[in-house]
């Protein structure tokens, strides 16, 4: 196996094994703890510009195929385990995850302490790493890491949103059949792509929702012009990766949006903008959450088990503007708003899942019921 080295902005200096891509890359690491789906973390835009640390030990044994994919391709930075397994074996798997990081200019790190790193960015934070298997020197990798940008300076959704419209007809995947189901719908929505996830789209369809997906700078006029003319029935703000406050042009999109009384719902990103364009600033987690089994209290006093992966989180003060509807009892932070007098819903976490639990997905059927008749 080719050598890769590693070198944290900590000063941290390791060497391990590289099962993906070969080159050079400079990302911040972040920890999941999802047991099963790598896969589908790998595929999610919202790791654009990351390196992702899994906690499960052995990652590659199910190989990958074309149905488990969260987007068109793969934009994360690396990943990093503990112990790759070439050696697949799934009834539906097509090809390694060695293939699919190279496909795509991944790097694959293994043969390294997994919980060694997940501790330290635990006490220590997110923080930005190099990882090369052509520059051995620390002093190298430094010197690059000390001259690259932050992720939080990088508008990562310019990489990761499509390039044109398109009408998403699909629904959620049927495990008896080993295909994805086609719904009938009976209302439209715009969803604004800031780095959508595949599963996101299928359950809104599922909800009887047909979706025309638009880039991240459709204009918020085009899309208000269709609301008033009752081709759509409401907005739905996307995930995506990086750092809310970066996204200027998303931002007066969004107030635009919000001031014309179409009805929205918003996941991750667009949840945090949300909240950015009512004027509450997101901050950065110490760490984030990123993983399949966050307990998250609803208004009802029930708990849900959720999936989960950002790095940003609306402050408190959004209360000022907006109902709490979840709760994260990890850490008490704000998971789920309901603006006041409006016909906005947002969610922190993903209730899509894919992978994890499914016990959120009812949102979208919330959403679906706020959606106006149109034609």
């Amino acid at each position: 196996m080719q050598k890769v080295w590693l070198y944290f902005e900590n000063g941290l200096f390791l060497e391990a094994f590289s099962f993906g891509s070969s080159g050079t890359a400079v990302g911040e690491v972040v920890f999941n703890t999802s047991l099963t789906g790598y896969q589908e973390i790998i595929t999610d835009p919202s790791y654009a510009g990351q390196f992702i640390t899994f906690t499960m030990p052995e990652i590659g044994n199910v190989g990958i195929n074309e149905d488990d994919f969260e987007s068109r391709g793969a934009f994360c930075k690396g990943v990093i385990v503990r112990n790759y397994q070439d050696r697949y074996s799934n009834f539906r798997a097509k090809d390694s995850l060695a293939n699919l990081l190279k496909r795509y200019n991944i790097l694959g790190i293994s043969n390294i302490d997994t919980r060694f790193i997940t501790k330290m960015l635990r006490d220590e934070g997110a923080m930005e790493m190099v990882a090369s298997t052509e520059i051995s020197s620390k002093e190298e990798l430094k010197k690059i890491l000390e001259n690259s940008p932050k992720i939080s300076e990088i508008n990562y959704i310019k990489e990761v949103t499509t390039s044109k419209p398109y009408i998403h007809k699909t629904g959620k995947y049927d495990a008896k059949e080993f295909r994805y189901t086609t719904p009938p719908t009976n209302k439209k929505i715009v969803a604004y792509d800031f780095g959508i996830k595949r599963n996101i789209l299928n359950e809104l369809v599922t909800a009887g929702l047909e979706v025309e997906v638009v880039p991240a700078n459709t204009l918020a006029s085009e899309v208000i012009e269709k609301f008033n003319n009752k081709e759509i029935g409401g907005v739905f703000l996307s995930n995506g990766p990086g750092d809310p406050l970066v996204l200027k042009e998303q931002k007066a999109i969004i107030k635009e949006l919000i001031d014309s009384n179409i009805p929205i719902f918003a996941i991750c990103l667009g949840h945090q903008m949300l909240s950015i364009a009512h004027g509450h600033n997101t901050y950065k987690l110490k760490f984030g959450h990123h993983g399949g089994n966050h307990p998250v209290k609803n208004k009802e006093g029930k708990v849900e088990i959720t999936a989960q992966n950002h790095n940003y989180n609306v402050p408190d003060s959004i209360t000022n503007v907006a109902e709490v509807t979840h709760k994260n009892l990890f850490d008490n932070t704000i998971e789920g708003l309901k603006y006041k007098d409006k016909d906005i819903i947002s969610v922190q976490h993903h209730p899509e899942a894919s992978p994890g639990p499914h016990e959120s997905s009812y949102i979208f059927k919330e959403f679906a019921d706020m959606v106006k008749d149109c034609r």
